[in-house]
Order: C-alpha cells, then structure tokens, then sequence
C-alpha cells in the first residue's frame, strides 16, 4: 500500500518536467505563435489591411489598394486664370484576381482656354498592382503594405489624346491606430512618340501623390444610412525632367470627404467630394479652382 502511494506521487511530481522536455507531447499553438506569413519569400502576412476596405478611394491621386469588384464614375470640373475652364467624365472597372487588381479607365474631356474649346475621349488606360510585402505589428497598432504597379495609356488621336504613356509605379498603404491612414504612391510617366502634335513627345515626368484619411465609424458619428466617413486631404503632383519645361512642377491638393453608404442589395456605394485647389505656381498657372465628385460601387 505504500509502495502504491510513493509510485503515484512521483508520478504526479514528474509530469511537468516530462511535459515539459516535450516526452512526446506537443503544446497548442497560440495566436501569438501562429505563423500568418504566406507567399513568395513569405513576405506576405494574412493579418494585412491590404485590399480589405480599410483605404478610401482616392480622388486626383492613382489608387493603389487592392480591389475585388468596383466600379466608379467622377466628374471634375475646374477653373483658371485667362478664362480656363475644365470638364472631365472619368470611369473605370476593377476586377481583383487574389492579390492582383486590373483596371480599365478612360474619360471624356472637355478643355475651353480664351473661348477656344478641344474635346474628346483621353487615352483608355490599362493598369495592374500588386503588393510584393506586407507588416503587420504584434499589437496590430501598424499595418503596412508596399507594391508595385503598372499603367499603359492607349491613344484614342482626339483632340485631348496624342500619346501612348507608359507609367511604372510604386506605392505604400499604411493604417495605423485603425483610424488613420496613409497612402503614397510615385510614378515615372513616358510619352511615347510625338502623337502628331510635335510637342509632348518623349515627355518624362515624376509624379508623386499622398492621401491622408481619418476614418469615422457610424458608431461615433451616427449619420442615418452612412456606413463611415472618412475625411480626406491629398497632395497630386508632377515634375517634368525634360523638354521645354524641364523641371516644371505641378502640385495640387484637395481636401473633402468619402461617405461609405449602407449596401443596397449586394452592392456598396461610396459616395465623396472634394474641393480642388492649387499649391504651387505650376498648378496656379492652370486651375484655381476646381470641384471634384466620385461615385464608387462595390459588388
């Protein structure tokens, strides 16, 4: 009998140093242990913000958040010094494919400088992106993504398209403390070919564009039929590295907001605007003023 009672309690004393030198046994993974990588090189992470919604669409900068099915339509219209004036229709189509988004966009222009107006169809633009590394923070307080993009414009030879352009781009989304975000986004357009104006031709420039975004939950701001309102504030610009105007800059901002409307059916709208307006003299020396309104559907 004590011979039984002295082998059952060595037993329970040396169970944790068993369990512990893993005799055999495997503890649970835990969330913190889980692996969330995946993807080439592991370099992307299942925890990312990238291509959830959480990015408000932009509105003169290039989007760069990943998209599974949208569709959207802005009208611009500004206006400028010596009587110019400024309407364009923009459109485009997203489609996502895993973590590659494509687009098709085009616009219809209308351009009055002086009482002489052009108009037309611009260049139809094909596009694709694509994250190639993703961060995410232990404690979830930063979620960042950085990727790659292509954009080719196809000339429809209106009076508003001359030229093919070549745009390769890279660009970064950041969210931070859930609210606030961040996304930036460089790009290095070629024209190619003189598109039979001899002008614009083999025109290179830097363009660059950051969009400031704060989100509100309807929780905080109860707005009836208002999902969040995210006010936006954007920088959009350019700089010509040669040509007549070789080092000509152009920087415009915008400030305003994007609504994310209740679903109707199976799709989302997000309704925005903002006020257009120019930072430095190259953008004044075109626009003073302009107003811009989206109109994006999710399905």
């Amino acid at each position: 009998m004590k011979l039984t009672c002295m082998v059952g309690l060595a037993s329970l004393l040396l169970a944790p140093i068993a369990l512990r030198a893993g005799d055999g046994i495997t503890p649970p993974a835990t969330a913190s242990t889980a692996n969330t990588s995946y993807g080439i090189f592991s370099s992307l992470d299942h925890r990312s913000s990238y291509g959830q919604g959480v990015y408000p669409e932009p509105f003169l900068v290039d989007d760069s958040d990943g998209e599974t099915n949208e569709a959207r339509l802005d009208y611009l219209h500004t206006g400028g010094p010596g009587n110019q004036h400024v309407d364009n229709i923009h459109g485009e189509v997203e489609k996502g494919f895993g973590s590659l988004t494509l687009e098709l966009e085009s616009a219809w222009e209308r351009d009055s400088v002086s009482g002489v107006t052009s108009s037309g169809m611009d260049n139809v633009d094909l596009g694709a992106r694509l994250p190639f590394y993703e961060y995410v923070s232990a404690d979830g307080t930063i979620n960042t993504a950085f990727g790659t993009a292509i954009e080719v414009g196809i000339p429809t030879h209106t009076d508003i398209s001359h030229n093919t352009e070549v745009v390769p781009k890279l660009f970064n989304v950041l969210q931070f403390h859930e609210d606030f975000t961040l996304q930036s986004i460089i790009g290095y357009s070629m024209l190619l070919g003189d598109g039979g104006d001899g002008t614009t031709g083999g025109l290179q420039t830097f363009e660059y564009g950051f969009v400031f975004g704060y989100t509100i939950e309807h929780e905080k701001l109860a707005i009836p039929g208002v999902q969040q309102l995210i006010p936006v504030f954007e920088f959009n610009g350019g700089k010509e590295l040669n040509q007549v105007d070789h080092g000509h800059n152009s920087l415009t901002g915008d400030v305003g907001f994007r609504a994310n409307l209740d679903a109707i059916g199976p799709i989302q709208p997000r309704l925005g605007i903002v006020f257009v307006f120019p930072i430095d003299n190259g953008a004044s020396q075109d626009q003073n003023w302009g107003i811009d309104t989206s109109l994006v559907f999710e399905y």
